[in-house]
């Protein structure tokens, strides 16, 4: 029993720590697009490129040839490409490009909004009507997005259109990555398609931005930063926050991460100091509520359901 409890409580520091580095990844996003300059263009397709193929020279030292065995069924690569671009590098592409607008606090929290997305998707599937807790969550995150977009004035918008926009897609594009490889991860590990996905993505929105052609000063600011990034805030988030489903569950789990927009907002004002206001945290709360509740709900149900937000 003490065993058993002892590796509950390492899970949930594990699954707070890789939600916290998701959120300093964002942070650091944003002090790079503003410090240093830096574009979406840019910082994306090297960020998805580096850690993917960090990752997959990982699987090819362990398995050799068997690292590529996902492309010798065509209906198994086409689905991988379709995990990589249209799931993936979207994903990021659209959250880095609304922290470039905003700031990764916001940016964060409207991408969060991913699981009432999925609620309302399920729901559509099973042809049946939300449930009153379900219902609650949707009022809860419409009313987030509402305030943080507009602090309660319908006639004035605070954040930018092009923001708003972006956090939305944003979080539609992780309803799809979470939901379209499902098939793929009842026959190989997620952190190998992860591998793929993003080193397909890096390389496809390498050939759209061209980042070799931009020249920035690489100090060390610089470079800690993209290393935070590439490797805490993709990888070894990653890492902890699946090795913190294993040991206490992919809903539990999912409750835990969510301390990733509190981290990415406590950096946003205290680091990057970004002007937040007293009706932004409240927008933020609400947005956080949702995923609490509905998260609550599965853990009551033992469903087995976790959003991956990176």
């Amino acid at each position: 029993m003490e065993r058993k409890t002892m590796g509950t409580q390492a899970g949930v520091l594990i699954t707070i720590l890789g939600g916290a580095l998701w959120g300093l990844s964002g942070a650091c996003g944003q002090y790079l697009f503003e410090y240093k300059g830096v574009t979406s263009g840019w910082l994306v397709p090297i960020r998805l490129t580096m850690a993917g193929l960090t990752m997959l020279l990982y699987y090819i030292f362990k398995e050799r040839g068997a690292a590529f065995r996902i492309w010798k069924k065509g209906r198994d690569a086409a689905e991988v490409m379709i995990y990589g671009i249209a799931g993936l590098m979207l994903c990021q592409y659209t959250y880095f490009v609304t922290i470039e607008l905003s700031n990764a606090g916001t940016a964060t929290v409207i991408q969060y909004l991913s699981p009432v997305l999925i609620m309302v998707l399920v729901c559509f599937m099973e042809k049946r009507l939300p449930r009153a807790v379900e219902v609650l969550s949707l009022i809860l995150a419409i009313s987030g997005i509402f305030l943080i977009a507009t602090h309660g004035n319908v006639h004035q918008m605070v954040i930018s259109r092009e923001a708003l926009v972006m956090g939305l897609l944003s979080a539609a594009t992780v309803v799809l990555y979470n939901m379209q490889p499902r098939r793929l991860m009842a026959y190989y590990p997620t952190a190998y398609l992860l591998a793929w996905g993003m080193t397909i993505g890096g390389i496809v929105l390498a050939l759209v931005f061209q980042p070799w052609r931009y020249r920035y000063t690489l100090d060390l600011p610089f470079l800690l930063a993209l290393g935070a990034i590439i490797f805490l805030g993709s990888m070894a988030a990653f890492t902890l926050y699946m090795q913190g489903v294993k040991l206490i569950g992919p809903a539990r789990a999912s409750l835990y991460a969510c301390v990733e927009p509190i981290a990415a907002t406590l950096l946003s004002a205290v680091w990057l100091k970004a002007p937040f206001k007293p009706i932004d945290f409240l927008g933020f709360s609400m947005i956080i509520a949702t995923i609490l509740i509905l998260g609550y709900g599965d853990l009551k149900k033992g469903n087995g359901a976790s959003v991956q937000k990176r």
